[in-house]
């Protein structure tokens, strides 16, 4: 097995089974590392306090914590720990509340046409930093389970097909991005099936500035393992959420999926397979390896 210098990861469906699931497991895994000064950091959509119920640094040292990074509400916020352990924004690229406005106005607008032209009712999640979570199938409740599930991208096929929408989520997308250049805004969208995700910033983001403090510290791209569940393809030439974090700068690194729902990957990403317990038992082979 190659010897990685650091590893960039997602936080549900990879590290941990669940939002609400114990972190012990996953925290533990990442402290053998962490105490070897081998840097990880978190790519994750959500928010700190959604991390380990946001108390990530108690499970930690001070000194482990210096080998710790987050990149936080796709793309949105980048987290460092300070010498006595506190975590810290390193980098913002929150919007303002104006520029929050207008991606909540091209969010509704989208529900608005939707529900008016083809009769689809959706919810929306306006409290992302940089984004909102549209919901296209609120009537499937994943529970706890907050990652894609093996049979949601042929739910939504047929939802959007029995509502007349024959552009699937292609014409979503470019429904997002017209309606973000009325509005000013340069709009990403992501999916996983249930949620149309819209907004201006993404995990590339948070991808890039953190590769940027790993290069800081010597650490060059092609020595990053990057571990995610969500990199499968949607639609032709639209893949995960994860898939976001493979950018120019990130692009010589090793790239893997945990998640068991087949179809197409991106070119570089490997499928390993055996979601968290594949990753969990990866972080310890590493740290065996150090």
């Amino acid at each position: 097995m190659k010897k990685y210098s650091a590893i960039l990861f997602d936080w549900d469906g990879t590290a941990v089974i669940s939002r609400k699931a114990p972190a012990d497991e996953a925290c533990s895994a990442m402290k053998d590392l962490l105490a070897r000064g081998i840097p990880l950091a978190i790519i994750s959509g959500t928010t700190y306090e959604n991390i380990a119920g946001g108390k990530l640094e108690n499970f930690f040292t001070a000194q482990e914590l210096q080998n710790l990074y987050l990149g936080l509400g796709r793309g949105a916020h980048q987290y460092a720990f300070t010498p006595e352990g506190n975590p810290y924004i390193f980098k913002n690229l929150e919007l303002n509340k104006e520029g929050v406005l207008l991606i909540h106005q091209v969010c509704f607008e989208i529900h608005r046409q939707l529900l008016k032209n083809y009769d689809l009712p959706t919810d929306i999640v306006f409290t992302r930093p940089n984004y909102c979570k549209i919901d296209l199938m609120p009537e499937h409740n994943r529970g706890d389970n907050l990652f894609m599930q093996a049979d949601e991208l042929s739910l939504l096929n047929k939802k959007l097909s029995d509502h007349g929408i024959s552009g699937g989520l292609h014409y979503l997308m470019d429904m997002a991005t017209e309606l973000g250049k009325e509005h000013g805004l340069k709009i990403t969208s992501t999916s996983d099936a249930k949620y149309l995700e819209v907004g201006i910033s993404s995990k590339s983001d948070n991808a890039d500035l953190i590769m940027a403090r790993l290069q800081e510290r010597g650490i060059r791209p092609e020595d990053c393992a990057f571990f995610g569940d969500e990199y499968v393809g949607l639609e032709k030439g639209i893949f995960g959420s994860d898939s976001f974090m493979i950018t120019d700068c990130t692009r010589a690194g090793d790239f893997f999926d945990v998640s068991e729902v087949e179809g197409e990957r991106p070119a570089p990403v490997r499928v390993l397979g055996g979601g968290v317990q594949t990753f969990l038992n990866f972080l310890r082979q590493q740290a065996s390896l150090q």
